[in-house]
């Protein structure tokens, strides 16, 4: 138990030292922004409480929002992702549901399974990211769009992490 708590303290501090130093400065014309920050959540065990999910989801949008000054924008998306990750999960569990001591990774359910479930959560967050930050659907497509072209880069960059980083 240690060993696990230990190790997500260090996930989620290394998670957020890249979203900071490296990725926030990383922008394709101010409008597509990677947020490689919610793989936090995504990568918690199927086992996580959804009090311990919602803490955490809120704790990393807290402090990506003290390094950015963006005023709880990302602790709603993050906690809010936090929120519908169970849910998403039950609609793409396995018929037998999810095998004990695994974790949501591609070596343990194949990238069929954690494309749909990682795209939908990160889809989740940008969005909410996105209209918060505006706060007005007056730019409904265009922000749209931003969603999208940031949940892709995003989701390219929870892939790649997971063939390199997250090998079982």
């Amino acid at each position: 138990m240690i060993k696990y708590i230990a190790r997500n303290i260090i996930r989620f501090a290394i998670l957020v030292l890249i979203q900071v130093l490296i990725l926030n400065n990383i922008q394709f014309s101010g409008y597509i922004n990677p947020y490689l920050y919610v793989l936090f959540i995504l990568l918690m065990p199927f086992d996580t409480p959804k009090w311990v999910l919602l803490v955490s989801g809120f704790l990393l949008g807290l402090s990506i929002d003290a390094f950015t000054g963006t005023l709880g924008m990302h602790a709603f998306a993050t906690t809010f992702m936090a929120f519908a990750r169970p849910f998403v999960l039950q609609w793409f569990a396995p018929r037998d549901g999810y095998e004990t001591g695994t974790l949501p990774r591609i070596s343990y359910y194949g990238i069929e399974w954690f494309v749909k479930y990682s795209f939908i959560l990160i889809i989740i967050h940008h969005f909410f990211l996105f209209y918060i930050e505006i706060f007005k659907f007056g730019g409904f497509f265009s922000t749209l769009s931003r969603v999208i072209l940031s949940s892709i880069f995003t989701f390219l960059l929870v892939i790649i992490s997971q063939y390199f980083v997250y090998r079982k």
